[in-house]
């Protein structure tokens, strides 16, 4: 009896390593896609299943920038105002200092008057508490506007807002210029200054990358969701309309959540979890590899086995049919538990799923499915980096110049063996020689510290 129960949870094991198996061959396949679909999206506007938004972000910044600048990151019910004293070469960023403000629930759906006005008068009251400042010298302050909702762009500090997401439905503030509502609603509370830039999380992440080592050309987001952004030539961008930048380049933001292939290595768990998602049929690559979601495929896995044996109990007893009840740091500490009895995997499983009393056999072929779901996830985004360092041309033999990738998010900064499988998977991907040149950095804040960096780098003071 004991084998037979064993045996029909191996064999659902093993149905799913087969299913998220990701040989060199396929990884390959899913970069000439990522490849593929990039410059598509940069001939036109729809082209692509990743939209490849210009950012109308000329210049990143490289250590030289001098001055006091603010950032403000809007992304949900709470905002961040930040202040940031930045002295050139030598001395860096020499002081930064934040505030948070939580958004009151009735302006996520009210007027856009009552929502910007309420956040100018956060940005006025930082200012005034910082008395007389003298580092401005008579300078107009200047501000880096990062706002995590689809926008379509229309210069650096321009863009209307496409729709709300994260619960907030202020309705006349769809189709707006919100830079504007921004500015109106700063100089209604006597605040002056002025947005420099408009930006996303991604774009910023690969700001700050560049701040700290001018080689970085690459930014990604690798946490709850999943962003990159990179540095293309002007020229290289056929449905960039007007004359191109003075400095020929361009970051894109290629949105490449919603990118999807038949190269990519789909489970009847994914396709469940994406047909009952909010979105189903979008957001597909994202849905694969970032920290929202595999908790929730190993739950998903977990269940097919109580459904097909007794291995753990009653399912009615426990807690796996909640959905979203296991979250990625959750079996992130159970797949790096290195206690002999897997003490840490026996209660996570106890307190979260309310499955007790497993043998050590069971919790091993927990921390496998662990193993499993993380490595798909951590070598499809080394292939997706891949395919951006080969558009370009940044991933051959040949190429001797320097790649810094720029990453943050909580996925690729704490979970430890994500992070490796993904270092990894580049040098594999890439080649010996190729690897050597490429450097992949932890950088954090880019939706605030960046935000602020890209205001200095697009300076109406910058030399």
């Amino acid at each position: 009896m004991v084998a037979a129960v064993e045996a029909a949870a191996e064999q659902v094991v093993a149905q799913l390593r087969e299913d998220c198996a990701t040989p060199a061959a396929r990884l390959d396949g899913v970069a000439a896609a990522m490849e593929e679909e990039m410059r598509a999206g940069l001939r036109e506007e729809g082209g692509s299943k990743i939209k490849m938004i210009v950012s109308y972000v000329d210049n990143l910044p490289n250590g030289s920038e001098e001055g006091l600048f603010y950032a403000l990151d809007l992304g949900g019910t709470n905002f961040r105002v930040l202040r940031v004293q930045l002295a050139g070469k030598d001395k860096r960023v020499v002081k930064r200092d934040s505030r948070e403000v939580s958004i009151p629930p009735h302006l996520m759906s009210g007027s856009a008057a009552e929502l910007f006005g309420f956040i100018a008068s956060a940005v006025a009251k930082y200012v005034a508490d910082e008395g007389v400042n003298r580092a401005l010298n008579g300078k107009q302050r200047e501000l880096g506007f990062t706002f995590s909702f689809p926008v379509r762009q229309t210069s650096i500090t321009s863009g209307t807002l496409i729709k709300w997401t994260k619960a907030f439905a202020v309705d006349d503030a769809v189709g707006e210029d919100v830079v504007a509502e921004l500015q109106m609603a700063m100089e209604k509370e006597g605040v002056d200054m002025r947005v420099a830039a408009l930006i996303n999380d991604t774009v910023g992440t690969l700001a700050a990358g560049s701040y700290n080592d001018e080689d970085a050309v690459i930014g990604v987001i690798l946490g709850t969701g999943s962003n990159a952004a990179y540095v293309e030539k002007a020229s290289d961008i056929p449905k960039l309309e007007g004359e191109l930048p003075k400095s020929g380049k361009m970051v894109i933001n290629t949105e490449w959540g919603n990118f999807s292939s038949s190269c990519l290595p789909i489970t009847e768990y994914d396709q469940a979890l994406d047909e009952e998602s909010l979105n189903p049929g979008e957001q597909i690559f994202e849905k694969l590899i970032s920290g929202l979601y595999l908790g929730e495929i190993v739950r998903r896995v977990l269940l097919k086995i109580a459904t097909q044996c007794s291995i753990f109990g009653d399912v009615s007893r426990t807690k796996l049919t909640t959905h979203f009840n296991l979250r990625t740091p959750d079996i992130s500490a159970m797949h790096h538990d290195e206690t002999p009895d897997l003490r840490i995997v026996a209660e996570k499983l106890a307190g979260h799923l309310k499955i007790a009393n497993t043998t050590l056999e069971t919790r091993k072929m927990v921390v496998e499915i662990c193993d499993i779901v993380t490595r798909r996830s951590a070598r499809l985004a080394a292939a997706g980096i891949v395919g951006i360092m080969r558009k370009i041309g940044r991933a051959t033999p040949g190429n001797n110049s320097r790649t810094v990738i720029a990453i943050d998010g909580g996925l690729f900064e704490h979970y430890a063996k994500f992070r490796q499988c993904l270092e990894s998977t580049l040098a594999e991907l890439l080649g010996e020689e190729a690897s050597k040149s490429v450097s992949v950095k932890l950088t954090k804040d880019g939706s605030g510290l960046g935000a602020a960096l890209i205001a200095a780098a697009h300076s109406q003071y910058a030399k």
